[in-house]
């Protein structure tokens, strides 16, 4: 994403214009536009809750078989979060929280 500064003056109202929603970007966007940016913004979430699962069993320093049996949760399972197949979702996306927050106590805790 390309970042752009500005300087706003409130002295100066054309300034104050600078940043603001453009208008007719927004009136030329399509209903398509829209449909292929939300898809876009899932792929990218998808994505990123593959890495965090994949971040946080690095952390705690096992192997995708360990993890699994120290979560119960089938190694398969542990493989498709990874790849970005499937996402964790309610008390598997929390346990994955406190895995990454305290560690050592959630791993005392499944012990």
């Amino acid at each position: 994403m390309k970042k752009t500064r500005i300087t706003l003056n409130p002295a100066d109202p054309v300034s104050m214009n600078l940043g603001r929603v453009d208008l007719a970007r927004v009136d030329a966007t399509t209903e398509a536009d829209v449909s292929r940016q939300a898809a876009a913004d899932e792929a990218e979430a998808v994505l990123d809750t593959a890495r965090y699962a994949r971040r946080v069993r690095k952390r705690l320093g096992l192997s995708q078989a360990q993890f699994s049996a120290r979560i119960d949760v089938p190694i398969d399972t542990i493989r498709n979060w990874e790849q970005g197949k499937r996402s964790p979702t309610g008390a598997a996306k929390s346990l994955l929280k406190i895995l990454d927050k305290v560690p050592e106590l959630a791993l005392a805790a499944l012990h």
